[in-house]
């Protein structure tokens, strides 16, 4: 897809969330690396999947309806702490890095519609559009006169026909990418199984997605890809891309041992760790939107998670293109990095009202720690950690 010059250069500035999942009612700023933390069961999934709920919006053969039956219907997502306003509401502002002020304003607010005989379905509340260029609202609907209870249960946003003032939201929304990668499906990956996943978040088409690309391209990613796993995994050497007799896709390196040319080794001998390494390692080099990651540090060794916040730092400094990275995270080894500032990490904690964001540039208690030396990891781990996870050791066990 190529994309407009103004979307290249975006980023989601902030986002609003109102009765969403976990959280009743936040309204956070983001930056271009973003770590999100807090307890278990905080919402650190619950927040992304907000972004990944437009982009199932805005994508080819999406739309509003399909995306909530997806989440298994509003119930599901609607907030438990819900009080007498229970229809949903997402607002994001995309922008420019550093930039105040807001390129797109896009809001939208809808609520359960049907039962009985009826199919549960949800309409349009609310649907909004600011545009800086013309420097108002260029949608607001339901537009008085002209909108009824079916065409309300499609948004603007995903209509071709209907978007064409305001279609770098739609670009933009689309390009947002999901990586959790298990490296179970990545092996499985050319399986009967894989062909039937539309999406991929998991890495099931990871190997068939790379058949897809042109030569040039594929070999710059692994060129690239192999100077890191010099450095990170150097008992691997010469990562490429082959195909096997049956013309099944595989990823091949030569694991260095006694023996001086070592020997060939395919995706279902890499270990765990290194099958996520890749596949992040692509994910940041292929993406130019926004890339949300859930937990990369998963198998990986402490040494190599000290060093991802700087690397994907590199990897945005270089790239032309504005690239955001949100990342889900319980590592104390990634938050100890030196180079991640306070205004990068989101700090969710859980209330009777629901789960609430700040980010600890306005956690007085967490950035005095910061300002008088100790790390992210030590002023912030401790904060979202439950208060009764000591009296785990003393818990009675006898059976």
């Amino acid at each position: 897809m190529i994309l407009h010059k103004t979307t290249q250069q975006m980023i989601i500035q902030r986002i609003q969330l109102f009765n969403w999942k976990n959280f009743h009612d936040v309204d956070v700023n983001l930056t271009e690396r973003c770590f999100i933390i807090g307890a278990n069961a905080a919402g650190k999934s619950n927040f992304i999947d907000a972004l990944r709920f437009l982009r199932d919006i805005a994508k080819q053969s999406g739309g509003l309806q399909e995306a909530v039956d997806l989440r298994g219907g509003i119930t599901k997502i609607r907030c438990l702490a819900a009080r007498n306003k229970t229809n949903i509401s997402i607002e994001v502002h995309l922008g420019e890095p550093g930039d105040k002020s807001p390129v797109w304003i896009y809001k939208l607010s809808f609520a359960h519609t049907g039962g009985g005989i009826r199919k549960n379905q949800v309409k349009i509340l609310e649907e909004r559009v600011y545009s800086r260029e013309k420097g108002q609202w260029i949608l607001d609907r339901p537009i008085q006169g002209s909108e009824d209870e079916e065409t309300l249960k499609f948004t603007y946003l995903e209509q071709v026909t209907a978007n064409k003032n305001f279609r770098d939201i739609q670009y933009f929304f689309q390009n947002i990418e999901y990586l959790n990668i298990i490296p179970q499906f990545v092996r499985e990956s050319y399986s009967a199984i894989s062909s039937s996943h539309k999406e991929d978040y998991y890495g099931r088409n990871f190997l068939e997605k790379l058949a897809t690309y042109n030569e040039t391209k594929r070999n710059a990613y692994f060129r690239k890809i192999n100077e890191f796993l010099k450095l990170a995994v150097p008992q691997l050497e010469e990562l490429k891309f082959v195909k096997d007799k049956m013309g099944v896709p595989h990823l091949e390196a030569r694991y260095v041992h006694w023996r001086a040319m070592g020997s060939k080794q395919q995706e279902a001998q890499f270990s765990d760790g290194t099958l996520r390494l890749i596949g992040f390692l692509f994910a940041l080099l292929d993406f130019n939107g926004v890339i949300l990651l859930e937990e990369p540090e998963i198998n990986l060794h402490a040494g190599i998670i000290t060093q991802l916040p700087e690397f994907i730092s590199r990897i945005q400094r270089i790239k032309k293109l504005s690239r955001q990275v949100i990342i889900t995270t319980h590592s104390y080894d990634m938050l100890a990095n030196s180079s991640i500032g306070t205004d990068e990490v989101l700090v969710l904690h859980n209330t009777p009202e629901g789960t609430t964001i700040k980010r600890i540039s306005d956690i007085q208690e967490i950035k005095a720690a910061v300002d008088a030396g100790f790390t992210i990891a030590e002023a912030a781990i401790p904060f979202t950690a439950p208060k009764t996870v000591k009296e785990m050791s003393q818990l009675k066990l006898d059976i």
